[in-house]
């Protein structure tokens, strides 16, 4: 399947649908697709389950979708920080769900997923709230709980370059989470600041190979 090159993030989400799982990007801001979640607040899609490392920075990107009450639940590894008002107002008030997943198990179940893992054990969270009523198994003297892969429907993802193929390049922290989303998704749409020609970027550095990637948009310029 050819990657889509879209003119416009609007065309880029054209298509999500209702009740969908979308995995968005980003450490904080940085790398963090705004152009494509501006574009879903506008498509009009609702009740999402959205996946993330945060849930949402001051006003701008992801907390201005969950203003726009379309996400039903969110499922994030550090879901409440200075500027994270948005999403806490709306948790105060009962109006939106939390899976809270640590941040190390939030990304190794999106690699499972990509992977066809069906399931996997870790240690990580025994005995706190977190993996209450989870499956646990002892091996080699260690509790491990049993952790089930994230799998999306969509992944908005942020990288720094792609080709017209869709291989895509990320920059520094953006690369936390992109590069696991794109191979967790169904449809994998990517903002990048820069489409070159095919060729143009060493196959050593692709990160996300474009067979994982179904659109690409370039990001709108900033004054």
């Amino acid at each position: 399947m050819n990657t889509q090159l879209c003119d416009h993030a609007d065309e880029a989400v054209a298509g999500i649908e209702d009740g969908s799982t979308v995995l968005v990007g980003g450490f904080g801001m940085a790398g963090m697709p705004v152009d494509l979640i501006d574009a879903l607040i506008r498509q009009g899609a609702k009740d999402l389950t959205v996946v993330s490392n945060n849930a949402g920075n001051g006003d701008t990107g992801l907390a201005a979708l969950l203003a726009k009450g379309r996400v039903r639940k969110v499922i994030c590894s550090f879901p409440r920080q200075a500027d994270s008002w948005v999403f806490d107002e709306l948790y105060r008030a009962g109006r939106i769900e939390l899976e809270v997943v640590p941040q190390g198990n939030l990304a190794e179940r999106m690699r499972a997923a990509g992977a066809g893992i069906g399931a996997f054990f870790c240690p990580t969270g025994v005995g706190t709230l977190l993996t209450e009523g989870k499956e646990t198994r002892e091996i080699d003297g260690r509790t491990y709980v049993l952790e089930y892969p994230i799998r999306g429907d969509v992944a908005l993802i942020g990288a720094h370059r792609a080709d017209r193929m869709g291989n895509l390049v990320y920059r520094k922290t953006a690369r936390n989470f992109g590069p696991v989303m794109a191979t967790a998704a169904t449809t994998v749409i990517a903002q990048v600041r820069e489409i070159v020609e095919t060729g143009e970027i060493d196959p050593e550095t692709v990160v996300t190979p474009g067979i994982y990637v179904d659109r690409v948009v370039k990001e709108a310029a900033t004054a």
